[in-house]
């Protein structure tokens, strides 16, 4: 997996890509989301777009970044779920746990909602 990053209008955007299944790729966006934590960013988008695969491992991961952002005031979303992702939620019970959006602009613009 990689994982690039950018500031958007006072939102990080992770943006990972390839497969996201544990090893030393999960912690590399568990280290990086927490990076940003500890920054005092409070506002995140993970686009999904170029996500091949997540395993429990991952999902794992984004929820842990999920719960310790909501834990201190911060919030994170979801942006670009493909169907395979979008199947995982389902299957786990946590689309409704995390906001989805159909592209990074959108979920940018429901910060200031």
């Amino acid at each position: 997996m990689k994982l690039t990053e950018r500031e958007q209008d006072g939102v990080i955007v992770l943006e990972p890509k390839g497969k996201i299944m544990g090893g030393p790729d999960a912690s590399l966006l568990h280290d990086k989301l927490y990076e940003f934590i500890e920054q005092d960013k409070k506002k995140f988008v993970v686009d999904l777009k170029d996500v091949e695969w997540m395993n429990s491992t991952g999902l794992g991961i984004i929820i842990s970044g999920f719960t310790t952002l909501r834990n201190s005031d911060g919030k994170l979303k979801l942006a670009n779920v493909t169907e395979k992702i979008q199947s995982l939620l389902v299957i786990t019970k946590l689309q409704g746990v995390f906001e989805a959006f159909d592209s990074v602009d959108e979920a940018i613009q429901s910060f200031n909602e």
